[in-house]
């Protein structure tokens, strides 16, 4: 090819691309587009939602149909850890007489993996419940397990992304009258039938009553007192609720003329003065509000003279008229005393003390057992700190009883199965004590998790099976046998 051939045709070929550039910028595509109208989707209506939305329980799965045991019948299994602290929220049960401790190492029934947290489970029926953390969903699911096998049941669940703050879900489920309640971390309150998982009716508390979530998420494990839901969400307007479990529809209210707002603590019935009373501890103080059924929802009683800024245990009644008060982060513990004459209350702190001073309990609540009160010392609790303690209610300042040295438990849970203490330290090693009228004997200890990790989740007892967890991880334990 001849120089005047190559140079036409490199001629040529600049030219067309340039008249492909001069037209790719000329062309005009939006001549061709059509305005989208509302609807032309198809859509369904309701369906658009905005972005802080939250369609509490609008997930379900059943997973393996109905529960069964080893043999294939039906379970028979009737025991129950229904709600936070256990069927009397006192953190004691018994063996039935039919069933004895289980010899050497406890057996392990079932293992399964959970979202990072320490919300805890219950046991109905043999069924176990916990309200858990899809950390790939970005969801609250509420999980049903057999207590036999720990196979799924079913779970529900529903979108709330979510920052992890030292865990994600907190809250224990409370289980009557054919429902299970679950309160999420972001003060979302689930209904659902507690055999098929069946959605029934919910609450988002930050909406209805204006509640501002504590830093660490909710706290606060729902009480059911008959056919009533009973929750504190401490709102603008709204200190405490008593709700229609079967509908969900609000019977009274108590109006939060005291300015409290929501801890991480739950509410405790108790009897004072002879007037079936709600006690909660919320950011600003602490408060008597009747259960009678003449007056329920007034407002009894209050105090402010002890207000910490963090609170996570809940109130322990001590005799027939004053509550033990404890919160962490250095509050130490406060004697409340309650008086009635007439039609007249008054609640004043007649003792407190920081947390190296006397009984106190960062996270658990304490149990009063025959007499004496039991705990674990927080972190700033001195030279006894993380240790088991036993105290008289006369003396909160000395206790008659500590654990060995080499014997702490940081932030675990403790229950009482007739006369055994049973602690799980926050590795997940767990150890069994004999209780005495003053003092406890180790019996044993056995390491549950391997690595533990923040086993800071109450237990839950029922047929002989101990239910434990650590931040990600919930074990089934056989200790007690027919």
């Amino acid at each position: 090819m001849n120089n005047k051939k190559l140079t036409l045709l490199t001629i040529g070929v600049i030219v067309f691309y340039l008249c492909l550039i001069i037209a790719w910028h000329l062309y005009d595509p939006s001549a061709h587009f059509t305005e989208s109208q509302p609807g032309a989707d198809h859509r369904p209506a309701g369906h658009v939602r905005k972005a802080d939305d939250v369609l509490i329980g609008e997930f379900f799965m059943q997973d393996n149909g109905q529960q069964t045991t080893d043999n294939g019948q039906p379970s028979t299994l009737k025991g129950e850890w229904p709600c936070f602290r256990g069927i009397h929220r006192d953190n004691q049960t018994t063996l039935t007489p039919s069933m004895k401790w289980v010899e050497g190492n406890f057996e392990e029934m079932w293992s399964v993996e959970t979202g990072e947290g320490h919300a805890a489970p219950v046991i109905s029926e043999g069924k176990v419940y916990v309200l858990d953390y899809d950390e790939q969903l970005s969801s609250d699911a509420l999980r049903c397990f057999d207590l036999l096998t720990g196979k799924q049941l079913w779970r529900r669940w529903y979108r709330v992304p979510m920052k992890r703050n030292h865990g994600f879900s907190r809250t224990i489920p409370a289980v009557s009258n054919g429902s299970v309640v679950t309160i999420g971390p972001e003060g979302h309150v689930m209904c659902c039938d507690k055999t098929t998982g069946e959605m029934r009716w919910s609450i988002d508390m930050k909406k209805r009553f204006g509640t501002e979530i504590p830093f660490w998420y909710t706290g606060q494990c729902p009480h059911i007192q008959g056919d009533e839901l009973v929750l504190a969400p401490a709102g603008k307007d709204t200190l405490m609720v008593g709700i229609d479990l079967q509908t969900g529809s609000t019977l009274w209210g108590t109006p939060n003329t005291v300015g409290f707002k929501m801890s991480h603590s739950s509410v405790m019935p108790m009897t004072l003065g002879g007037v079936h009373t709600y006690v909660y501890i919320g950011v600003g103080g602490v408060c008597g509000i009747s259960a009678e059924e003449g007056s329920r929802g007034q407002l009894l009683w209050s105090a402010s003279a002890w207000q910490p800024s963090v609170v996570a245990p809940s109130p322990l009644q001590i005799s027939p008229n004053q509550i033990f008060l404890v919160a962490g982060y250095g509050a130490g513990g406060a004697l409340l005393q309650v008086d009635k004459q007439g039609a007249t209350w008054t609640a004043s702190i007649r003792d407190s003390y920081k947390a190296s001073g006397g009984m106190s309990s960062e996270q658990q609540t304490p149990i009063n057992y025959q007499g004496t009160l039991i705990t674990i010392l927080p972190k700033d609790g001195g030279g006894m700190r993380e240790r088991l303690a036993m105290y008289r209610p006369s003396d909160l300042h000395h206790p008659i009883w500590t654990s060995a040295a080499d014997e702490r438990f940081g932030l675990g849970p403790y229950l009482v199965i007739g006369d055994r203490l049973l602690a799980f330290k926050e590795d997940g090693e767990l150890y069994v004590y004999q209780l005495h009228s003053s003092s406890m004997t180790l019996l044993r200890k056995q390491r549950v998790m391997e690595d533990g990790i923040d086993a800071w989740g109450p237990m839950a007892y029922a047929d002989g099976m101990l239910v434990v967890r650590d931040s990600k991880i919930i074990k089934c334990l056989k200790i007690a046998t027919e």
